[in-house]
């Protein structure tokens, strides 16, 4: 073997590894198929192994190339956070960070935290992009985000958390609704009535934590809709298509016609947390967690 495994070679394999054909591949890298077939062959004789298992029909990853595919994602992945890094710094800027939140960050310490960056750490640039928490902890596990403001059960392997606030819940109601100016609330009045909730898509044990609230009471809720957006929720509220069990701290910050019922009286909590990938490097990180650490 005369020649070098480079950048390109990986490039190519990803291209193939992602549209699993050959000329589709070759039209997206701007090359002819017989030369991103050499440089595939290439990569294969370089590594010894079968990367592709081709036939007339259609083209699969080995189990191989299914590993070689993960491991390459993650160094192009780091390899695009080098280069927003270089750019910052070659900005004069200190780092960049990507935060992911889900809506109740907003109103418990989002705000206040970037006022603390910007004040603190002025070099700082930061991205904000709300996502479900399922989304959340991917893209943390993939270094595709620096952070994640997330309410999850336990924090998964490889990450790293710190608890930012623990909730009771509430119970969200159309202002019209009889029981709306109710002192003591008891759930089995609403055993009837259709409820709005955060999808499994928004966190799975958060789902199942609020059912759990209904199999404590005894009733099987009747769930009509469910989204993974707060304002959503409180707008179909509003339209009396249903009611909804939501972290009390939801209810800052949003101006919609619903009233909100405390449920400090059961047992069930949710936190919000912190949570970053232990093996992401970004300088920035360091500097974001020493300001949450103030905040406690």
């Amino acid at each position: 073997m005369n020649y070098q495994i480079e950048l390109r070679h990986l490039l190519y394999f990803k291209t193939v590894a992602e549209e699993l054909h050959f000329r589709r591949a070759a039209e997206r890298l701007f090359i002819a198929q017989p030369g991103l077939s050499r440089q595939i062959k290439q990569l294969e004789e370089y590594y010894q192994a079968p990367l592709f298992i081709r036939d007339k029909k259609k083209v699969e990853l080995t189990p191989a190339g299914i590993y070689l595919k993960k491991e390459v994602d993650h160094l192009f992945n780091q390899l695009g956070k080098m280069k927003d890094q270089v750019e910052k710094i070659a900005e004069g800027k200190l780092a960049s960070l990507k935060l992911g939140f889900i809506g109740s960050a907003v109103q418990a310490i989002l705000p206040q935290l970037l006022v603390n960056l910007k004040q603190q750490q002025p070099l700082i640039d930061i991205t904000l992009n709300e996502l479900s928490n399922e989304v959340q902890l991917d893209k943390l596990a993939k270094n595709e985000l620096d952070f994640g403001f997330v309410r999850i059960k336990d924090t998964p392997p490889g990450l790293q958390s710190i608890p930012i606030l623990t909730d009771h819940f509430a119970l969200v109601l159309p202002k019209n609704h009889p029981l709306a100016k109710t002192k003591k609330v008891n759930l089995l009045d609403f055993q009837e009535e259709s409820f709005i909730l955060f999808s499994k898509e928004y966190s799975s044990s958060y789902y199942d934590l609020v059912m759990s609230i209904f199999k404590d009471h005894g009733f099987q809720p009747h769930v009509a809709l469910k989204t993974v957006n707060a304002l959503s929720i409180f707008n179909l509220v509003a339209q009396g298509l249903g009611v909804a069990i939501v972290p009390s701290s939801l209810k800052k910050g949003y101006h919609t016609h619903v009233d909100f019922l405390e449920l400090s009286h059961i047992p069930q909590r949710t936190t919000l947390s912190l949570l970053w990938n232990q093996e992401n490097r970004n300088p920035g990180i360091t500097a974001l967690l020493a300001i949450v650490r103030k905040m406690e």
